[in-house]
């Protein structure tokens, strides 16, 4: 057996230490979106495949017979290509799909579809903290009536696509102590996050929720019809089940 494991959460940190202990053969996979991921312990590569047919060549090359798709929840054209590819050569394939978060008493959220609808919630002159990441930046072009803060984990290689926001550099995890001060400081009125779901990125949705700050919750993409665990426990089970 040899094993691919699509990586970048800590899920997938989780899963590469494990297959590393118990020995099983296996490579791990990045997008590339972060400039000093940490090492997975694994054999690790890094950049995309080049489409479902570079894919496909891949895993014949180099002999995958089974899969782990660790990747974001948000990454979801990836699970998707890779669901359909590992289906069309019988390949085994899971996902690992963290459960999503759901709102608590005192949580302001307002659910949109995508980056695009956030602009219609928020009022002139607010203060908009996006904890998007840069990769759908451009996507808030139409936020130009507000204050845009987004944090990302890497210093910033360019400037910030519009004048009237700025980047903000910090590497997770963060406390709630820490995100409810950073919102403080920051004058936060809105929270813009995607539903990722784990406990390790909710510090800030406590932060907002004891601050009184909104929160526009971007609802998750459509996932592959394929099967799915939410823990690393249950992918772990399933790999030894191979």
């Amino acid at each position: 057996m040899k094993l691919l494991l699509l990586a970048g959460t800590g899920e997938a940190q989780a899963v590469a230490r494990a297959l590393a202990e118990k020995g099983i053969p296996a490579v791990a996979s990045l997008a590339g979106a972060t400039r000093a991921p940490k090492p997975t312990g694994l054999p690790t590569r890094i950049g995309g495949f080049g489409g479902d047919e570079g894919f496909a060549r891949y895993l014949e090359a180099e002999g995958i017979t089974a899969v782990v798709d660790a990747t974001h929840p948000y990454a979801h054209r990836i699970s998707i290509r890779t669901a359909k590819v590992c289906k069309e050569k019988s390949i085994p394939y899971v996902q690992i799909l963290r459960r999503g978060w759901v709102p608590e008493a005192g949580d302001l959220w307002t659910e949109v579809a995508c980056e695009e609808d956030v602009a219609a919630l928020v009022p002139e002159g607010a203060v908009v903290f996006l904890a998007t990441g840069r990769q759908t930046l451009d996507r808030f072009s139409n936020l130009g009536h507000a204050e845009l803060i987004c944090r990302q984990i890497d210093p910033p290689d360019r400037p910030f696509p519009f004048v009237n926001g700025r980047f903000l550099v910090g590497r997770p995890p963060f406390s709630v102590e820490e995100e409810r001060e950073l919102f403080q400081r920051l004058g936060v009125d809105w929270l813009v996050v995607k539903n990722a779901g784990g406990a390790a990125a909710m510090a800030k949705l406590v932060a907002a929720r004891e601050l009184g700050v909104r929160v526009a919750m971007i609802v998750r993409p459509p996932q592959p019809d394929a099967l799915k665990v939410a823990s690393v426990a249950e992918a772990l089970a399933w790999v030894d089940g191979l």
